[in-house]
């Protein structure tokens, strides 16, 4: 009996969209779902410029405010799970068209919002609809590309996606000294309207495999609360480190730890009883795979942390404007985009282990090198430190998905891509919540507060002591990248 993926006739939308546009349409189709995704990431990393004219508006502390970066990280990470069910329940375009509006309407909801609790509501929704989206380039590279031709992709792909958020934050930090904050809110407008554009073009109404969307098992929601639950827990816990009592801490973190087995325990069940869990726990029979998601959480850690550090620190550290925040990181987002193109194509020749080692030694040098900083230091010795950081990422993000997932059986692939953008994204969650609180403590260590106007030694001393431990962080990150050199290949498991 053939399966579901193999039969012909269940797709006819693929094909005949392949015959209209030829050989290039699968460039065409990653360029229709990238500009989605560039929406998605410039909606999650554009607002760190405008948190401390946010928080001034609403008169909020550090606290409550990284809640508008780490809120729309919880939401984003754990609606990413969903994304191989909706994928097979409505099909490609009907997936990506309903993302794209709901971001939408909530970059419109946020910049109308006349109070704190109405704009963290509109990130939800964002985040919601980025995890979503966040996916589905790795699925359609693994699957419409060649391995020959899968780093090209994955480097052409990743240079036009981190161009948005190279140049987002130099054209958020002048639109907010111009206009003030909620400015920032409608940027992903005209890049949500030509993703709809382009998605009633080239994006298949099919499923991953080239089959038929249709009504299949039901969505997991037992899977999906604990994840949340477990999400929730964790980053609550992480700011009762600072804010709240010993007991309410432990009481989360212990939250986090129960929800985390009783979700593995629920998959193994579920997958037992021949119903579709959430994440397939045979994905980790892959040891390439299994430590491609320890260096994803890790890294996602790092990586989303210093996206709300370097915007802080550059403001109320250095006592930089908003403008020159965006002005002083755009050349670092520019190199990235050459460097993603160009390892893109070291990928489909050389061991992605060791360029994904290459570029967590680079990230842990340049946040080691942030600490050498001054309120005397010329600014190009940050524009220089964090062209090195970006270069890093530039080795990382092309070779870490193609490392982790070429592995997988086909089959696997939708779900693999769901489950290490879930574990990246629960890192970087983290991290958001880890670099504010860890600063807040440092801060208080050091006998300053974000709430005093002028900078001082110390004030920089505690963001010094942040930096640290993200070097260190990426430095643990390398012993797993070491792991992903190839081996035999596991058989999948499907628990």
């Amino acid at each position: 009996m053939k399966s579901k993926e193999e039969t012909p006739a269940a797709a006819p939308a693929m094909p005949s969209l392949r015959e209209r546009y030829g050989e290039r349409y699968r460039w065409l189709l990653l360029l229709s779902v990238m500009v989605g995704t560039m929406a998605s990431i410039m909606s999650s990393t554009i607002v760190n410029v405008a948190i401390p004219d946010m928080s001034h508006h609403f008169t909020l502390g550090q606290e409550r405010a990284q809640w508008v970066s780490s809120g729309f990280m919880v939401s984003m990470t754990v609606s990413m799970l969903t994304t191989p069910w909706l994928l097979g329940r409505f099909g490609y375009r009907r997936t990506y068209v309903g993302t794209m509006l709901i971001l939408m309407a909530g970059g419109i909801a946020g910049g109308l919002a006349g109070q704190y609790w109405l704009v963290l509501l509109a990130r939800v929704a964002e985040g919601l609809a980025a995890g979503v989206v966040q996916p589905i380039p790795a699925i359609i590279i693994l699957r419409a590309f060649e391995p020959h031709e899968q780093g090209r992709a994955s480097g052409l792909f990743g240079m036009g996606v981190v161009l948005a958020p190279a140049v987002g934050p130099s054209i958020g930090g002048v639109l907010v000294d111009l206009f003030g904050w909620r400015s920032i809110f409608f940027m992903v407008v005209p890049f949500c309207l030509v993703s709809l554009w382009l998605a009633y073009k080239f994006v298949p109404t099919t499923a991953p495999g080239g089959v038929t969307a249709e009504r299949g098992e039901r969505l997991d929601w037992g899977g999906l609360s604990l994840a949340t639950v477990g999400t929730l827990c964790l980053l609550n816990g992480l700011v009762e480190l600072r804010s709240g009592t010993p007991w309410q801490c432990a009481l989360l973190l212990a939250g986090a730890l129960a929800s985390l087995i009783a979700f593995i325990a629920w998959q193994k069940r579920l997958a037992a009883d021949g119903g579709a869990p959430l994440m397939n726990l045979g994905l980790f029979g892959y040891r390439q795979f299994a430590m491609g998601s320890i260096v994803a959480f890790i890294y996602g850690t790092a990586l989303f942390g210093s996206t709300y550090l370097l915007p802080v620190y550059m403001q109320v550290g250095l006592h930089l404007s908003a403008s020159h925040v965006g002005t002083a990181l755009l050349p670092a987002g520019i190199v990235l985009a050459v460097t993603i193109a160009w390892v893109g194509r070291l990928a489909d020749r050389q061991p992605t282990w060791m360029l994904v080692s290459t570029g967590l030694a680079l990230l842990a040098i340049s946040f080691a090198l942030m600490m050498v900083l001054r309120l005397d230091s010329t600014i190009w010795l940050l524009v220089l430190f964090a062209i090195i950081g970006r270069v890093g990422l530039g080795f990382i993000l092309p070779s870490l998905n193609l490392g982790s997932m070429r592995p997988l059986a086909k089959a696997l692939i939708a779900q693999g891509a769901s489950a290490i953008s879930f574990v990246r994204m629960l890192g970087g969650a983290a991290g958001v919540s880890l670099c504010a609180i860890v600063l807040e403590w440092r801060l208080a260590a050091h006998g300053d507060s974000l709430a005093n106007a002028a900078t001082s030694p110390a004030r920089l001393a505690a963001f010094d002591e942040v930096f640290a431990l993200l070097a260190a962080l990426c430095a643990v990150a390398i012993l797993a990248a070491w792991q992903l050199r190839e081996g035999p290949p596991a058989p999948a498991r499907n628990p």
